[in-house]
């Protein structure tokens, strides 16, 4: 733990690492991103994956639609001391300074309040369907441009699924599968047109979760060309794909939780 408290990021470990992604970061395709793996030392993460909080130990913001199924947490009062150190680190300066080398994007802010971010959790037959994501923080009055992703998934194996799926623009193929496995860091830009999601049930163990941490990072304004019209978070269908609500979905918008929860154990 102790070790985890005390970890900092530095510039002369993080610039060349910049450096040396960043040609790859500005010609990925289908959008600007990068796959950077054993991005921590592990000991630095291993307190943080302890102290993850399970479903029932806290209230988790909870999605449940036929868009995604999930579980979100910002707010840090609920987090452990390492995760909320983790996170400090991610939204200082020196981080600050390793994504604007790396993406070339000038004049980043972090958020603090870790809209939409924060720590996320998929149980076993959840997911999240490709989307693009809201493109402005309401709160701070600024325009999202960049996603981070740090997954916490130790041992995770190929058959557990919960692949980060990257999909073209006109979304008619899907041109990168990437598995969330521990200390793997994704970065990518947030465009109308980066059109991401884990659409696909999740199949692990029922004792096993898809773990990450989330961070976002804004501009005051952003090119000429990404300026669209402000929008949350849009969900695409893949190509042959319908959403359908399962039973549940459909009797939460229409009966109290206790009477849609004892109907659902029933069936």
């Amino acid at each position: 733990m102790q070790q985890a408290l005390s970890f900092t990021f530095h510039r002369d470990e993080l610039l060349p690492l910049a450096d040396s992604h960043r040609e790859g970061f500005l010609k990925a395709t289908p959008f600007r991103h990068v796959v950077i793996d054993d991005f921590l030392p592990a000991e630095v993460l291993e307190p943080v994956l302890a102290e993850f909080p399970e479903p029932r130990d806290i209230e988790w913001q909870r999605f449940d639609n036929a868009r995604e199924v999930k579980l979100a947490l910002a707010d840090t009062e609920r987090m452990g001391p390492a995760t909320r150190h983790l996170l400090a680190e991610f939204n200082g300066q020196v981080f600050i300074d390793f994504l604007e080398r790396l993406t070339g994007i000038e004049h980043l802010v972090s958020d603090p309040h870790y809209d939409g971010g924060g720590l996320h959790q998929i149980r076993p037959g959840g997911f999240l369907k490709v989307h693009v994501d809201f493109n402005r923080h309401r709160r701070l009055d600024l325009d999202r441009r960049l996603n981070g992703l740090l997954y916490l998934n130790k041992d995770w194996e190929e058959s557990y699924g919960g692949h980060l799926q990257l999909w073209n623009k006109d979304m008619t193929a899907c041109e990168h599968r990437i598995l969330p496995v521990f200390n793997r860091f994704v970065l990518f830009a947030t465009t109308d047109d980066a059109n991401h999601g884990h659409p696909e049930p999740l199949t692990c163990p029922d004792d096993r979760a898809r773990r990450s941490m989330a961070l976002y990072y804004y501009t005051n304004g952003r090119p000429e060309e990404e300026v669209l019209d402000e929008h949350d978070t849009k969900f695409k269908q893949r190509p042959g794909e319908e959403w359908k609500s399962s039973f549940r979905q459909t009797a939460r918008r229409w009966v109290p939780p206790a009477l849609a929860d004892l109907a659902t154990r029933r069936k």
